[in-house]
């Protein structure tokens, strides 16, 4: 499994799997990181690469002094359990 990359420019942390690139996107809004979209090929599911994208995005959250926000359904799951 490759490093997980943050490309600023597209708003989204990625890593790629196999051949396969899954991703989170977030917005910045109103001081806080908002992830809206968490993306996962069926080909590379069930190996908790949605769950370290999440992670690594709020982390940079919490380093650059952001407040979490979700509006991805994966995103709030992911909440609710820490």
């Amino acid at each position: 499994m490759d490093a997980i990359i943050h490309d600023e420019a597209q708003c989204r942390f990625e890593i790629k799997v196999d051949g396969y690139t899954a991703y989170v996107k977030y917005r910045i809004v109103d001081h806080a990181l908002d992830i809206i979209s968490t993306v996962v090929p069926r080909e590379i599911g069930g190996r908790g690469i949605a769950a370290r994208l999440v992670e690594e995005a709020y982390h940079y959250a919490d380093a650059c002094g952001y407040e979490r926000k979700a509006t991805c359904s994966y995103a709030v799951a992911w909440l609710a359990r820490k």
